[in-house]
């Protein structure tokens, strides 16, 4: 008779040491490594399967320099999605694109200018309204005093 008390030998290992992993959202974009001196944008070049010509262009007119496929591969996700951009990065109607640092933060100075006449206009038009008998700002100062007694 065989001696059945014996253990599965798949029992006996021991149990591997794996590190957990914890969950993370994964990106809708991959990221493309860094490049000093330059910052990256996904530039639509595609909607629905049409060519948006219009952002294209307004894109490179910005400064926008299309990346090309070969000097990221750690994007592996790419497919050649449009025959215009085929030697570039695009995902989803959507082309990778660098600009400069430095051109960056001209273009952030140009628009943040605009930002600021716009309020100055919206403010002048609305100052224009005000009646002094109903100010629409009225500095308003408060000032606390302690009683005595």
């Amino acid at each position: 008779m065989a001696n059945n008390n014996r253990t599965n030998r798949e029992l006996e290992t021991r149990e591997k040491t794996v590190a957990k992993r914890s969950w993370e959202a994964p990106d809708v974009l991959p990221k493309p490594n860094p490049e000093p001196g330059y910052e990256f944008k996904w530039v639509r070049i595609a909607t629905l399967g049409n060519v948006d010509a219009p952002n294209i262009s307004s894109s490179f007119r910005e400064g926008w320099e299309p990346c090309k496929a070969t000097d990221h591969p750690e994007i592996t996700l790419a497919t050649i999605e449009n025959e215009r951009f085929k030697d570039n990065v695009v995902i989803g109607g959507l082309l990778l694109c660098k600009m400069p640092e430095e051109m960056l933060a001209q273009r952030a100075a140009y628009f943040k200018e605009k930002a600021g006449d716009a309020m100055r206009a919206v403010d002048s038009s609305l100052m224009r309204e005000n009646d002094p008998r109903m100010p629409i700002f009225h500095d308003r100062k408060t000032s606390v005093s302690f009683g005595k007694g």
